[in-house]
């Protein structure tokens, strides 16, 4: 093959003479020739070739061109081409026999060829002479190749790889459910599933068997089921396999056989749903089989009633479901209740009740098992029948003492509606009897149920309905020696006593309460104590009342102590003497907290004008006003002065006024607009510029108090900002040639 050399190719024939081998001066040479002149090129590229037989770059350029010429031409018609550009690819590999490159160009270029084993032999020789870490590069074109070609060869290639990367196994099912081999993608899915068991695996083989029923043939049912077993929610999957074999029957018993056996109602709505799908469409199409002539109105009716069961029995098979998931679920088994009520079915309701306590037995529910009792025996309505449920509830092992007092309450309560009171009070003296040891139990063992506050509460009511009084102050004593009365227990067992003539014995209960709640409840029962025995005894005891009082006071905290004091001081004032009565308000006046003393002041007064008159309280005035603090100070004060205007003492109150200004503040109002009113009514110029004197005078006191407090913060943080920067900056050595000065030598 020559070159028509012209003119214009002199320079380039000349530089290549000079230089035969430099790429550059040969690709300058190829540039310069037309892109359209392929002859031309090739030629360049040969003689360049024959010089520079090992470049990569020369021979990449070359077999990309000679690709590109061959695009879009039909190797059938162009063959003595393809041939010739397949030389060129071998004797590029001969000079370059590993570079990857190349060889994935010649595999991809040959792949055009319509000889199969030319091709299979250019892809091993391929794998041969490459390394093996680049065996995945030329795989990739190969399993393209043999996805496009299929049939054994395609099956056969994908088979090769797999042995050397099963990592492929997955795409291989995929590349077969391509080409609809079936059989060969399932079995493929299957042994995915085996080395990694996965739900998405199990997706696909279930949408696989839907689709063709026929891949697996017989295996398909045991496949599925071993999925289950595994714990793989195929149910439907399997059903619908059967469906898809025409088997509706064994879909059927399929799905009947999965409400028995899932464990959750998510489970459970899938199952039912695709169940009851299924026999709308059977019933729909023997309705169509019927208007076309082809069925009997007796397979219609019979595939409407299996429709219609099973609409009925959804509720049931749900309920199993949830106690499948927990049997000692106790609101799934009153469901099941309710279910059988409304079905009136009274033998299932009794069986369900029954299996609902052995259940709850077997599971320990503990103290939600009360409530299925409870039920039980509602349920029973006739009284032998519920004895003897509700004997079988207390002697049953339930977990906590709050429901075995649950049970027996409701024994209880149930015989007193039927009128059965011994019964009752029998049932609540078994409930509240002491057991042997229950010291060292746990907080709420069912042993400790005689403690429940509502046994005892409902015994003594019991009791004390039948007026016997000596059951009932067992009772009420059992209560405080076991320490679960309350207050209201205390003051409910003393007016017992108090009803039926037994006043010092209800007296001793107050005390007895006293002592074993203490104070601050201990002061509401002193309260009623003390107004009771007042009640009872009025004047003729009333040392022992005082006694009492003082008693009530000795360890009383001050904060609850004000109504004890006047509770004392009213018994004085009603059957003692006033002074002793003043006398204990004014001992009260420095025993109450001190947030109390200015009400407990006033109180005083009060009940000094009442006993001894108005004046008389002037020094009850002047006793709290130094005992005080300055805020209550100066409202007793303005209460005093408005005392001593209401006797026409003006310039007592004028004074009153003047001192209590010195105790407030100046910038609040409170005083100044009292002393202001009391001048307009009662004063002159000269008191009210007296007035108006003080208050500038406060002002300024309390306004140089203000700037000499200011003065202080500001020194304080001035010394604190000094003492930071000394820390911050470092230590400079003293100078031994400083003077010291202080201020005054300025």
């Amino acid at each position: 093959m020559e070159l028509d050399i012209t003119d214009d190719d002199l320079r380039f024939e000349s530089e290549v003479q000079r230089t035969p081998y430099k790429v550059s001066a040969w690709q300058r040479y190829i540039g310069h020739k037309q892109p359209g002149d392929f002859r031309g090129q090739a030629i360049i590229y040969e003689r360049a070739l024959q010089r520079i037989p090992f470049s990569y770059k020369l021979w990449k350029q070359y077999l990309n061109m000679r690709v590109k010429n061959l695009q879009g031409k039909n190797p059938l018609h162009w063959t003595e081409e393809y041939r010739k550009t397949e030389l060129c690819f071998e004797r590029a590999l001969l000079y370059l026999p590993r570079m990857p490159r190349i060889w994935l160009d010649y595999c991809g270029f040959i792949m055009g060829v319509p000889d199969i084993s030319v091709i299979r032999k250019v892809f091993d020789r391929a794998l041969r002479a490459l390394p093996v870490t680049l065996h995945e590069r030329v795989w990739a074109v190969y399993l393209e190749w043999g996805r496009r070609i299929g049939g054994v060869v395609g099956k056969r290639v994908w088979t090769r790889c797999m042995r050397v990367w099963p990592q492929r196994t997955a795409e291989y099912g995929r590349v077969c459910e391509e080409w609809g081999l079936w059989k060969e993608a399932a079995t493929v899915i299957i042994g995915e599933i085996e080395n990694q068991e996965t739900d998405d695996g199990w997706r696909r083989l279930s949408r696989l068997l839907r689709a063709h029923p026929d891949a697996l043939g017989d295996r398909a049912d045991p496949v599925l089921r071993d999925g289950i077993r595994r714990g793989h929610q195929l149910w439907t999957a399997l059903a619908a396999h059967h469906l898809a074999c025409n088997q509706v029957d064994r879909a059927r018993d399929v799905y009947e056989e999965a409400m028995t056996r899932v464990s959750d109602m998510k489970q459970f709505s899938v199952v039912f749903d695709s169940y009851a799908q299924m026999e709308q469409e059977t019933a729909a199409a023997a309705m169509d089989l019927l208007v076309d002539g082809q069925g009997s109105q007796q397979d219609v009716d019979l595939v409407l009633l299996r429709l219609e069961r099973l609409m009925d029995r959804r509720a049931l098979l749900a309920n199993d479901v949830m106690l499948r998931e927990n049997r000692g679920d106790v609101g799934a088994w009153l469901e099941r209740v309710r279910i059988w009520e409304q079905r009136k079915d009274d033998r299932q309701v009794k069986e369900t009740f029954e299996a609902g306590v052995r259940a709850m037995d077997e599971c320990r529910a503990g103290a939600r098992a009360a409530e299925l009792w409870m039920a039980y025996a509602k349920w029973a309505e006739q009284p032998d029948g519920f004895r003897s449920i509700m004997g079988r509830a207390v002697a049953a092992s339930l977990g906590t003492a709050t429901a075995v007092a649950d049970l027996y309450l409701s024994y209880a309560e149930t015989e007193i509606a039927w009128g059965e009171l011994e019964r009752a009070r029998r049932i609540l003296t078994q409930a509240t009897a002491e057991p042997r040891n229950w010291a060292s139990l746990p907080a709420n063992a069912p042993l400790r149920a005689f403690l429940d506050r509502r046994l005892w509460s409902l015994l003594v009511d019991l009791e004390e309905s039948q007026d016997s009084v000596e059951a009932t102050r067992l009772a009420y004593d059992r209560m405080l020696e076991l320490k679960i009365a309350t207050p209201q227990t205390v003051v409910d067992y003393a007016v017992f006593l108090e009803e039926r003539g037994f006043f010092e014995d209800s007296f001793r209960v107050y005390e007895r309460g006293i002592h074993a709640f203490g104070y601050p409840v201990a002061v509401d029962l002193w309260s009623v104590y003390l107004r009771r025995f007042a009640h009872r005894y009025g004047g003729s005891k009333v040392e022992r009342t005082r006694d009492l009082f003082e008693q009530a006071l000795d360890k009383c905290p001050a904060e609850y102590s004000k109504p004890l004091y006047v509770a004392f001081g009213s018994f004085e004032e009603e059957h003692g003497m006033g002074r002793r009565a003043l006398a204990i308000y004014a001992r009260a006046t420095q025993m109450v907290a001190r947030g109390e003393r200015l009400e407990m002041y006033r109180f005083y007064v009060a009940k000094t004008v009442e006993l001894l008159g108005a004046p008389a309280c002037r020094s009850v005035y002047e006793q709290g006003i130094s005992d005080l603090s300055d805020s209550d100070a100066v409202a007793l004060a303005i209460d005093y002065a408005a005392a001593e205007r209401q006797l026409g003492e003006i310039d007592r109150a004028r004074a009153l006024f003047a001192y209590a200004a010195q105790l407030s503040d100046p910038h609040m109002d409170t005083v100044w607009n009292e002393w202001h009113a009391f001048e307009v009514r009662h004063g002159n110029e000269e008191t009210f510029k007296e007035m108006l004197r003080v208050k500038r005078l406060m002002v300024t006191k309390h306004g140089a108090d203000a700037k000499s407090m200011a003065r202080v913060e500001m020194l304080k943080k001035e010394s604190k900002m000094v003492k930071e920067k000394q820390v911050k900056e470092p230590l400079v050595e003293a100078n031994p040639d400083a003077v010291v000065m202080d201020d005054d030598d300025l």
